[in-house]
């Protein structure tokens, strides 16, 4: 695709009405490893994957972390060399530019540009750049400053929920909603990675839709792409999932992520799931019509009857297929009076029976 014709592209967290479908978000997050060309190509796998929008985080070092904060352990697992949060982070940071130019990118891909703000210019900025939504890292959640900026933007928000109390959140949508925040959808995620499946608890996602309200989504950090759907299934309207070009790059996040043949797997899963679950309402299916004659059963003479006869239990069966009187109507036609001879096997029909 030529990057100078634009595309329409999907927005993320708009009504649902307009967008009912699952909204896949591919979280790009720091896995350009601090280079624009490999974010590029973030956006390019996440479009051919098949994902609504690309995400990334926006942040400037010395406004997150301090000098000397400790990388969470999964962090100096994948980064022994950083030392710390702020050396990690430092490294992985794009600009100002980087992010203009990723925007424009993403749009003219025909994909939804999204970027989680750490800092008040950060919201700022995406707002001049128009994105569609806001997207607050579960990590943020507290922060109410920051989400008190990012409500009075007037977009729809995801908010991620890692390591937080029912208490928690309910300050932070309080906080977003009293700012003038559009619709918020509130993510279930468990904030490690990859996240323990014994811990993941995605029962959360009831208790946070009874709690709140609101849509309820799922951030995905566990390996795989089972939980992914097994969240859909249970009624999750955005997965949010990372993607890598490959997991074995170095980086704090490229080994919890999907590669793109992985990805999209998942998406092509997850559409598969949605034309699977319908709409709730319990009746034939179109493909089940012509079964619904071939093998349910209808009333049919148990022996030959002669006209005249009065018909007893014994003389009729229910038999496939159910093209005739129902097998409810056996008890009515007990004590009736065959009009002609019917024969052993056939179907019986009310204008034979007086």
């Amino acid at each position: 695709m030529s990057h100078s014709e634009v595309v329409e592209t999907r927005r993320v967290a708009s009504s649902r009405a307009e967008s009912p479908g699952v909204q896949v978000i591919a979280e790009a997050g720091v896995n350009h490893n601090g280079c624009l060309d490999t974010a590029m190509a973030l956006v390019d796998a996440a479009r051919e994957c098949g994902a609504d929008a690309v995400k990334f985080q926006w942040f400037k070092a010395e406004q997150l972390v301090t000098a000397d904060a400790a990388q969470a352990s999964y962090q100096r697992k994948a980064c022994p060399e950083d030392g710390s949060q702020y050396a990690m982070l430092k490294r992985l940071e794009l600009g100002l530019d980087d992010f203009r130019r990723l925007a424009q990118y993403s749009r003219d891909s025909g994909i939804e540009f999204l970027a989680s703000p750490f800092d008040e210019d950060s919201v700022e900025w995406l707002a001049a750049l128009d994105v569609g939504c806001f997207k607050v890292a579960s990590g943020e959640l507290t922060n109410l400053p920051l989400l008190s900026r990012i409500g009075a933007q007037g977009k729809p928000v995801l908010l991620s929920t890692g390591m937080s109390f029912l208490g928690e959140i309910e300050a932070a949508l309080a906080t977003l909603s009293a700012a003038g925040a559009g619709d918020v959808t509130v993510l279930h995620c468990v904030s490690e990675y990859p996240a323990p499946v014994d811990q993941i608890n995605l029962a959360a996602m009831d208790t946070l839709a009874q709690a709140f309200g609101c849509p309820v989504g799922y951030s995905d950090h566990s390996d795989g792409i089972d939980i992914a759907l097994a969240a859909v299934a249970r009624g999750a309207v955005v997965i949010e999932k990372h993607l890598t070009l490959d997991t074995t790059m170095a980086g704090p996040d490229h080994a919890a992520s999907l590669d793109p043949q992985a990805f999209l797997a998942m998406v092509t899963a997850i559409r598969r799931i949605e034309q699977a679950l319908g709409d709730g309402r319990k009746r034939p299916a179109p493909c089940e019509q012509p079964q619904r004659e071939l093998v349910r059963r209808s009333v049919v003479a148990g022996r030959d009857i002669d006209a005249g006869e009065v018909l007893a239990q014994g003389d009729l069966l229910l038999k496939r297929p159910g093209s005739g009187l129902p097998a409810a109507a056996l008890p009515q036609l007990i004590g009736r009076v065959a009009r002609r001879r019917i024969g052993r096997d056939a179907l019986l029909d009310w204008a034979d029976l007086t």
